[in-house]
């Protein structure tokens, strides 16, 4: 049976550092009020890249480690809440900048478990023949949508970009089982708004538009807990294996708190999951990608090592995913 194999990854994060310190210059918090409550001690601020440059440094690693030429491309999939335009979507931005003029490209929306959506897609589209070689990028410019006032959320953020590159094969190294969930009924928990709806018929009531990351920490706190434990519970019956089989879990770098509650409730030892986010914070639909890409070059993972990646985020969205590498 034809599956989706990782035949290269990629990363790029923008030079800029901003330390808890320099926070710490601007809204009311410290190194160590930030660095015990998320485990972050720094974040890449973009100073001027768009989520595109970010995708398109990310995609060139990844075609360069697969040994691709952007020609053989069919799909490109860029997971993100922070596009550069409406339209066009960031994948077309990114397919015309490779040169991969024989990809179709389409943007997903589904918040920091953006990358795990992206990968079940190109899974997909791979195991039905459609397509043999497909991009799949998470990138963000949180920064372009934070309130810089709000200590509660700034503090959290980074930017950057993760790229994987899935080509159809018959042999071992692909997914083993996924899943995919959503609650829209936590909607409200964590929201961005858009452009407001203003035409000749609405007036101006709803002119005014904060086009910023609003969070009810506690509720999402909660939740992120309850979806790793149960998304990591479900993969794993999926494919018929236990925490034992499993090497590491990757999971969205949100906050260390999370993680270690995670840990306790799944009954696996916290060294088994893999953390990234001191240095870059959550990136969103980013995260997985860049830390998998960050593992892979390190030498943490070897053919036939069994990983989850696990993520959770607004939609509410979770999903998981048991890659056999």
């Amino acid at each position: 049976m034809r599956h989706g194999v990782i035949i290269g990854t990629g990363s790029y994060t923008p030079p800029h550092v901003m330390t808890n310190d320099d926070l710490a210059g601007m809204v009311d918090t410290s190194d160590e009020w930030i660095s015990s409550r998320t485990g972050i001690k720094e974040r890449r601020i973009s100073a001027g890249e768009s989520t595109s440059d970010l995708a398109y440094e990310a995609s060139l690693r990844a075609l360069k480690v697969s040994g691709l030429s952007p020609e053989e491309l069919d799909l490109i999939i860029c997971a993100t809440i922070t596009p550069d335009y409406f339209m066009p979507s960031v994948a077309c931005t990114v397919q015309d900048r490779l040169g991969a003029g024989n990809a179709a490209a389409f943007d997903l929306s589904a918040a920091c478990t953006g990358f795990i959506y992206a990968m079940v897609t190109a899974e997909q589209f791979i195991s039905t023949g459609m397509y043999n070689n497909v991009l799949v990028i998470g990138a963000e410019t949180i920064s372009r949508i934070l309130d810089w006032d709000d200590r509660s959320t700034c503090v959290l953020f980074g930017d950057g970009a993760g790229a994987m590159i899935l080509s159809a094969a018959e042999g071992p190294g692909h997914i083993l089982g996924s899943v995919l969930t959503s609650d829209g009924g936590k909607q409200d928990y964590l929201t961005c708004p858009a452009v407001s709806l203003v035409n000749p018929y609405t007036g101006d009531s709803n002119a005014k538009c904060d086009p910023h990351i609003k969070m009810q920490g506690q509720e999402v706190f909660k939740y992120a807990i309850r979806a790793i434990t149960d998304c990591i519970d479900r993969v794993l019956n999926k494919a018929g294996l236990s925490l034992q089989d499993i090497k590491y879990i990757l999971p969205h770098q949100a906050n260390k708190r999370i993680i270690e509650q995670a840990a306790k409730f799944s009954n696996s030892p916290f060294e088994k999951f893999y953390l990234n986010l001191e240095d870059y914070g959550n990136t969103s639909a980013a995260s997985i990608g860049i830390a998998l890409d960050e593992m892979i070059r390190e030498g943490l993972l070897i053919r036939g090592d069994k990983i989850i990646l696990v993520g959770f985020g607004g939609g509410l969205t979770s999903g998981a995913v048991l890659l056999e590498y």
